[in-house]
């Protein structure tokens, strides 16, 4: 598995990443992501972490102005440029990753 950086990351904090990523690979389906999930983090985290994700499904639709959005998800405005810019220009690619795999399968 590729290691995944930021810039905030030490040696540790990789190894600790990738152990989560291998914990998440560990998962069947929806029930087991969202009893580790809640395990995992705290409410607000995972209230977040959803957030942005709703906010990625509704950038990937089209149709909505940023500001739209941010009124309809809570989100601020920043947090919907910043989902946006992972979404269409960063290296990463994760959320296009995702949200492609899930128009493929029809979820």
């Amino acid at each position: 598995m590729a290691a995944v950086e930021t810039g905030a990351e030490t040696a540790a904090g990789a190894c600790d990443v990738e152990a989560l990523c291998a914990a998440l690979l560990q998962l069947r389906d929806a029930d087991e992501a969202r009893r580790f999930l809640r395990d995992l983090t705290t409410p607000g985290e995972l209230a977040a972490l959803a957030e942005r994700w709703r906010v990625a499904k509704l950038l990937d639709e089209g149709g909505k102005s940023y500001r739209e959005i941010a009124a309809e998800t809570g989100s601020s405005t920043t947090t919907v440029t910043r989902v946006a810019r992972f979404l269409t220009q960063e290296d990463h690619q994760g959320y296009r990753l995702v949200l492609d795999r899930l128009k493929e399968s029809g979820a």
